[in-house]
């Protein structure tokens, strides 16, 4: 389990809480900063909060967060984000009069992985779903804007060859990582990394509205649970 790999984490509660709110504190000051002295764009900004944040779910297996917890912030922050979307409250996490709630839905599928996998005991499933939603969907974005250069489109929506494969690639190696820290390299560690690498990719690619931070996450970490635990192991 991850827990050997890393040095143990403190027991007390609160000790934990404040280290999930400085990395917290730290990924939406970085994302200031960066709106502020570097660059204008919102998409960037945005983008940043949303890797950085996503991590958190490695902090909260690590600390071994109880789901409680986990579940009530999700609530908390899905409020707050819908309110973000009016008032500005969050402006470099949603902007006042953004047509997506995909804010909303990465905050409420954070509590819906943790409710369903840590009673488990198999938080690697709920990483998993979360990961790939902050870094191949993050990513995606950002090499498919800056470097895709072969277009397509879906419902009508812009999409780059260039960002549907990286995310392919960048869930293949969330897939493959987090199960092999787990379970080592097995048959299901290769088949969970490369069908699901391509299914969720498309699935992200014909989702609109920003609905992919809900289906992405809970679909991901589901087919993987659900392969792993009961088909090919």
């Amino acid at each position: 389990m991850i827990a050997t790999a890393f040095p143990d984490p403190p027991s007390s509660l609160v000790l934990q809480l404040l280290l999930v709110g400085l990395w917290l504190a730290i990924v939406i000051g970085s994302a200031e900063l960066l709106k502020r002295f570097v660059s204008t764009d919102p998409e960037i900004t945005r983008k940043v909060v949303h890797i950085g944040t996503g991590n958190i779910i490695l902090l909260a297996w690590w600390l071994d967060i109880p789901a409680w917890v986990g579940i009530s912030a999700s609530v908390i922050f899905s409020i707050v984000t819908l309110l973000s979307y009016r008032y500005p409250i969050l402006p470099s996490v949603s902007g006042v009069g953004r047509k997506s709630l995909g804010t909303f839905f990465y905050a409420l599928s954070i509590g819906i992985l943790m409710a369903w996998f840590w009673p488990l005991r198999l938080p690697q499933y709920a990483a998993i779903g979360i990961l790939i939603m902050t870094w191949g969907d993050g990513l995606a974005a950002l090499i498919g804007q800056r470097f895709g250069r072969h277009p397509y489109q879906v419902w009508g929506m812009n999409k780059s060859w260039e960002g549907s494969l990286s995310m392919v690639g960048v869930s293949f190696l969330i897939i493959y990582a987090l199960l092999w820290i787990v379970q080592g390299n097995v048959m299901a560690t290769w088949v969970c990394a490369i069908a699901l690498s391509i299914i969720v990719s498309t699935l992200e690619a014909f989702s609109k509205w920003g609905i992919d931070n809900l289906t992405v996450p809970i679909a991901s970490a589901a087919m993987c649970f659900v392969l792993n635990e009961f088909w090919l192991i």
